[in-house]
């Protein structure tokens, strides 16, 4: 028998980047077949503005607090604990928080291996860093 295989981390431990508004969850749990973040949003604030991923899909998980989801500059979900949401390709998002929040992110390109961007390795330099 081999030794199981298994990563375990606490969110609070984890390296934040892009200006602290993620938490490199992928490397973190070392994870290599999908992109995974831990997203922290304070009430009120802009700071996860209106984008899309080419060929990327992604979905949110609610852990805590409240938010709305805008997609294409509509209103679609209010965001709660436990909601689960997910993102098409191409497709416009944003996550307004209406109280400070924390998202769990997973990504992935639908038909492709997973590659893990660079800045989402623990150590790498912060991208929103300038």
């Amino acid at each position: 028998m081999t030794d199981p295989d298994y990563t375990v981390a606490a969110i609070s431990e984890m390296e934040n980047f892009y200006a602290g508004l993620f938490l490199r969850a992928r490397s973190h749990l070392d994870v290599t077949s999908f992109g995974l973040a831990v997203v922290e949003l304070e009430a009120g604030s802009d700071a996860h503005p209106d984008h899309s991923h080419p060929d990327q899909e992604e979905v949110y998980i609610t852990l805590s607090g409240e938010g709305i989801l805008e997609v294409e500059g509509e209103k679609v979900a209010d965001l709660t604990p436990e909601t689960m949401v997910r993102i098409g390709p191409d497709t416009k998002r944003r996550i307004v928080p209406t109280t400070a929040m924390r998202l769990v992110a997973i990504g992935g390109t639908p038909g492709k291996a997973y590659e893990a961007p660079g800045y989402s390795e623990v150590g790498a330099p912060d991208p929103a860093a300038g």
